[in-house]
């Protein structure tokens, strides 16, 4: 069950709740957000909730029957909207665009990227300081001091940053200069790193494991919450399947069970769903119109010599078209 707290609890409140549960044969957690105080009960005894919602100093009561409670649906009926800034929002109502290359590479590329976006409107640049690469002799970013360069122009620009952190250890380097760190698929149960995670106060893009269930995405996102970060969204990025015809299989499916199991923003990643640039703009609009709460996706003014995922990457003029599309798309399911 999830009980959530009034701001102004007493010490002696809060004894007499976790005696009451404790008499329920429950264990109780209490987590702390940014936005509330919770108590997480967890036991296997049936009993009837009013027995503790009856209590002084609860604000709210929920039984949740889901593994993970805080980011289920059950108990949070409206949605999360992350405010990235005074201007970005994502969720429900606001659909999000977010875009740039694989791996930032140098100068040029940045203010060429920068450009492009602010030209189509797009408030949010995607792109890699630390690459996680198959090979270890590919390309693997330009670190902490590429993001600190990117930093500065994409500010200049007024254009937000969603970058990938890899590890515990760069978070705290990379906090003044990110305005949304990215969990990758390798990482999606890193649970340290989702730990570290949770005690930022910053929005969280969490991509789901490569073979990776959605109860698992759901389970790791709880990491999160728990850890006090209610900031998260969730990206279908496409899963590991026997198919090879394309990079992955984009499980449109995701979109929509998501949006239905959960009140946390949904992403779609299209561009590593099928790994194909022919057909992202395809997989972008379909995802739209399966309920996505924004689309990330690759561009590069010359996929051709990108340092990393060229054939997945979108050019300069592909990417206006599909811009133009989406939000066409996304007019067009509001209609519904």
């Amino acid at each position: 069950m999830i009980i959530q707290l009034d701001q102004d609890i007493t010490a002696a409140q809060q004894k007499a709740l976790a005696d009451k549960l404790a008499s329920f044969q429950f264990k109780a957690t209490p987590v702390s957000t940014q936005f509330a105080e919770y108590l997480i009960g967890t036991g296997k005894v049936e009993f009837d909730i009013r027995g503790i919602g009856n209590l002084e100093g609860i604000k709210d009561i929920h039984r949740v029957s889901d593994a993970y409670k805080l980011v289920s649906r059950k108990w949070k009926v409206q949605d999360t909207v992350c405010e990235i800034g005074e201007d970005i929002k994502i969720g429900t109502g606001h659909f999000a665009m977010m875009a740039g290359p694989c791996s930032i590479e140098s100068e040029e590329q940045i203010a060429a990227t920068l450009t492009h976006l602010k030209k189509n409107g797009v408030k949010i640049m995607r792109g890699g300081v630390y690459k996680p690469r198959s090979s270890p002799y590919s390309f693997r970013g330009l670190g902490i001091d590429g993001l600190k360069l990117w930093h500065s122009m994409a500010k200049e620009a007024g254009i937000a940053i969603i970058t990938e952190v890899m590890m515990t250890e760069q978070i705290e380097a990379m906090m003044d200069y990110v305005d949304i760190f990215q969990v990758g698929a390798r990482n999606s149960q890193n649970f340290n790193l989702l730990d570290a995670l949770g005690e930022v106060d910053k929005p969280v893009l969490l991509k789901r494991g490569i073979s990776g269930t959605l109860d698992e995405l759901l389970q790791s996102a709880e990491y999160i919450f728990s850890h006090g970060n209610e900031k998260i969204m969730l990206c279908e990025r496409g899963i590991r399947t026997f198919e090879t015809a394309y990079r992955n299989t984009m499980d449109i499916n995701a979109i929509a069970m998501l949006k239905e199991k959960t009140h946390l923003p949904v992403i779609a990643d299209p561009s590593h769903g099928i790994g194909v640039r022919q057909f992202v703009d395809k997989i972008a609009l379909a995802s739209i119109m399966a309920g996505a709460d924004g689309v990330i996706f690759e561009v590069h003014s010359t996929p051709e010599k990108a340092f990393s995922d060229g054939q997945q990457t979108l050019n300069f003029g592909e990417a206006d078209a599909l811009i133009s599309k989406m939000r066409k798309a996304f007019r067009l399911r509001q209609e519904f």
